[in-house]
């Protein structure tokens, strides 16, 4: 995953969800899995901003829409 290329949430997702069943083969090597570890953590950061981000939207067009609706009832 390179700088530039920003995957999508869903992407992140799936990805994370796949180096989860890597790391769980009993067939990994141990270099394997603290390279699965990194991009996992990486991944897992991605996705919690992506939702801290998709929150702070949601609240800020509630926000929008309760003013609308206390202008609109003056």
């Amino acid at each position: 995953m390179s700088k530039k290329e920003r995957p999508s949430f869903e992407e992140a997702l799936s990805r994370l969800e796949s180096v989860v069943k890597e790391l769980e083969s009993e067939s990994i090597s141990l270099e394997k899995s603290i390279k699965l570890y990194e991009e996992g953590i990486k991944l897992s950061n991605l996705c919690t901003e992506t939702l801290e981000e998709a929150e702070l939207r949601i609240k800020n067009v509630a926000e929008q829409h309760a003013n609308d609706d206390d202008n609109n009832n003056e």
